[in-house]
């Protein structure tokens, strides 16, 4: 009786395993079915509806019989928008909604959009990928049109002023590059870059200011990218050059009075 029971366990434990053997079997061959291999495309933003990406049922084998057959369809996870499409009649993948790539991946390096290209009967999932290319559709933009700065005349020569950046949507080269300041004949401009290769600017103190002179300048600064056609974007720069009251008074001789440059005398 004991020995039959040890049978019928060896048995049981032997069906159990060849069940789980077919079952892995099948799982791998409806995964293999189920997903197959990747399709990578590149394209510049701002492509207009009906753009042909490229012949995606060519360059995955499959006969344009097929696409209506096995009802193809373009499928995405976001649910506000579709941006890619697939032609029956051609097998191409075509631009649906226009692509902006800023307010797709706003700074990023790299933006990817990934689609899925579905076929049923069997189902058949192909992953679809789309390198999205900065164009430099955006120029250059200070957050105020104008900048004011109050500097006192005694301000040393070589004393810097850190000014307002100028923001780009695109990147790499179409982001900003430089500065231009107006030709004058007390600043300069120093630009400087952090790790991020973003560019920041300072005025430059090259000779001295003064207020009997010239209370007030204005000078035109502007940010210009890298791309083509080049972009750029400008600012006003007032400067308010404060008293350091460096005039004294002069005495008239024998009058016993004075007279001051200065109204605050």
């Amino acid at each position: 009786m004991h020995l039959r029971h040890e049978i019928w366990l060896t048995l049981e434990f032997g069906f159990f395993i060849l069940a789980m053997n077919c079952y892995c079997v099948v799982f791998l061959l409806v995964a293999l079915h189920f997903a197959h291999g990747d399709v990578s495309y590149t394209i510049a933003e701002e492509m207009k509806s009906g753009f042909v990406i490229g012949n995606i049922a060519k360059d995955l084998g499959l006969g344009i019989a097929t696409l209506s057959s096995r009802k193809v369809r373009i499928d995405t996870d976001r649910d506000d928008k579709r941006y890619c499409d697939i032609n029956l009649s051609t097998g191409d993948l075509t631009v649906s909604y226009r692509i902006d790539r800023e307010s797709l991946c706003g700074k990023k390096a790299n933006c990817l959009l990934k689609e899925e290209l579905v076929l049923e009967n069997p189902l058949e999932l192909h992953r679809i990928s789309i390198h999205v290319q900065d164009i430099n559709d955006n120029a250059p933009e200070f957050s105020e049109d104008l900048i004011s700065i109050e500097i006192t005349e005694s301000a040393d020569k070589g004393a810097r002023f850190l000014l307002t950046e100028a923001r780009d949507a695109d990147i790499g080269t179409n982001a900003v590059q430089r500065y231009n300041l107006q030709n004058n004949e007390h600043f300069t401009i120093n630009v400087n870059t952090d790790v991020s290769g973003r560019k920041h600017s300072e005025l430059v103190l090259v000779k001295e200011l003064d207020r009997e002179k010239e209370k007030e300048l204005e000078l035109v600064l502007t940010a210009v990218d890298g791309g083509s056609p080049q972009r750029s974007g400008t600012a006003i720069i007032h400067i308010t050059v404060l008293d350091a009251n460096d005039n004294a008074p002069v005495s008239r001789a024998g009058s016993g009075s004075a007279i001051c440059s200065k109204t605050s005398c």
